[in-house]
């Protein structure tokens, strides 16, 4: 269905603000997909922060070209959808992964990220990252525990002085009763 030149270029600003705000996009062929498959995988790209949409692909290329990214063509073929990371390119890539399991029509074409075209295997590693919000509390862990094993050291010794000082108390105490 041809659109007209105004529709295009309203379109084409959309995908441009898309790819501005994004700190991932992810390429998604969908051949033979129905629209509740696609559906629900929009609302679980929704829930991780994102926005999942089927694109036309010359809009989608100038889109790309006029914020800088360079797509091999083949990502740009067929029918395509992108998902766009806006908060967490991990816990996205998570819910396209795991939106998509068990439907042959809907695969991950590649994507691009932090200046880089990635695989689909790419893809792939980066849903298995933990989110945002676990790499944080495992890197605040790794920083605390010297810190926590210091002061433990740093007390041990008041410690021990203070049980032996209660276990010759009570021995007193228990020698005198």
């Amino acid at each position: 269905m041809a659109i007209s030149k105004q529709r295009k270029e309203e379109v084409l600003s959309n995908y441009s603000d898309w790819v501005k705000r994004s700190q991932a996009i992810i390429l998604v062929e969908y051949t033979g997909a129905n629209m509740k498959s696609l559906d629900g995988i929009r609302a679980k790209i929704r829930e991780s922060g994102g926005e999942f949409h089927v694109v036309k692909n010359t809009l989608a290329r100038r889109a790309f070209e006029e914020n800088g990214m360079e797509f091999p063509k083949e990502l740009l073929m067929k029918s395509s959808a992108i998902s766009f990371a806006f908060s967490d390119p991990a816990s996205t890539a998570k819910a396209l992964t795991d939106a998509t399991k068990g439907n042959e029509f809907v695969k991950v074409k590649g994507g691009y990220m932090a200046g880089k075209v990635l695989t689909a295997a790419q893809v792939k590693a980066l849903s298995d990252m933990p989110p945002l919000p676990v790499m944080r509390a495992t890197l605040l862990g790794v920083l605390q525990a010297p810190a926590g094993k210091l002061v433990r050291t740093i007390a041990e010794p008041a410690r021990g002085l203070a049980a032996v000082i209660k276990a010759r108390s009570e021995s007193a105490q228990a020698a005198a009763a």
